[in-house]
């Protein structure tokens, strides 16, 4: 009889398998969550006067089509005078935290000026910003609107006089010949409030079509007229027609005038005569070289938005 083999014992695992997972999640986390300090930036608050569709955690802020940061929070300030957004910017985007940087909310916008956030209709309201160049900030005040797209320095700054404003405001066309040339910077109210400066910029390489002798008119909404011979409306193009804007003809006398000075400033007429519609002065179209002993604009015109 062949004897009883010796049994085998076998133990347990000392570590139950079933905690891998929760383990696994756990440092997962972690991960994410070092992950998340490392590339966080400066905290920020935007102080609006209306918040109107953003939630924190959700809404985020862009630049360049890129996000940049998110909404942590939106909350009522002290006098319930307006809101406070706080935003944690993403570490790269530390730099939209300098002073003087713009914030603004993006809504749909419809306008003849162009058409804005869209797309904010499936996405969601979100924030935008136009970096400054000041030193680190921790507050800002958000607009209320979109601003007016940014112009680089190039081309002509003008300066022209109104007894009104009319339907002429910012980013409003500068036409010449109904082709838009540049556009509307900013408008104020001169010193003694009994007039309006509108400052207006003519893009690149359209500032010598500006002479000393040329005259500018109000180009915005439609010119109806009845006379003996019938009645006459005249109109300026789609864009200017309800967003306002400028126009502008330089008489073709010989000699031809010299071109006007940056930041020279010219009175606007409620509308135009008809010589100054039938005005064609050649004036050669060249694109100006900048020059870095070229004056800055700044310098030369009155400060319109104080």
């Amino acid at each position: 009889m062949s004897p009883t083999p010796t049994p085998k014992v076998s133990r347990a695992p000392a570590f139950p398998l079933i905690w891998v997972v929760p383990i696994l999640a756990v440092a997962v986390g972690l991960w994410m969550g070092v992950r998340e300090l490392r590339n966080r930036g400066p905290e920020i608050v935007i102080d609006f006067a209306d918040g109107s569709g953003l939630e924190a955690g959700k809404s985020i802020l862009e630049y360049k089509g890129v996000s940049a940061g998110l909404v942590k929070s939106v909350e009522f300030k002290h006098d319930l005078q307006g809101v406070s957004v706080q935003v944690v910017l993403k570490k790269r985007a530390a730099d939209l935290a300098n002073g003087g940087g713009m914030f603004w909310i993006v809504h749909p916008e419809i306008g003849f000026s162009g058409v804005h956030g869209l797309d904010t209709l499936v996405s969601g309201v979100r924030l935008t910003v136009r970096p400054g160049k000041g030193p680190p900030a921790k507050w800002f005040r958000g607009l209320d609107k979109t601003p007016a797209p940014e112009i680089a320095d190039h081309g002509r700054t003008f300066i022209v006089k109104s007894d009104q404003l009319g339907s002429i405001s910012t980013g409003s066309p500068v036409m010449y010949r109904q082709l838009k040339v540049g556009q509307v910077e900013a408008t104020r109210l001169t010193d003694d409030a009994t007039a309006v400066l509108i400052r207006i910029h003519l893009d690149d390489p359209y500032g010598d079509l500006v002479r000393t002798s040329t005259h500018f008119w109000n180009a915005g909404g439609l010119s109806f007229s009845i006379s003996l011979l019938g009645a006459s409306v005249k109109d300026s193009s789609l864009e200017s027609l309800l967003s306002g804007g400028v126009a502008f003809a330089t008489p073709e006398e010989p000699p031809l005038a010299p071109a006007a000075a940056d930041g020279a400033q010219f009175d606007l007429a409620p509308a135009a005569d008809k010589a100054w519609l039938k005005w064609a002065p050649k004036i050669p179209i060249k694109a100006q070289e900048s020059s870095p002993q070229s004056v800055s604009k700044t310098s030369l015109l009155p400060n319109l938005l104080k």
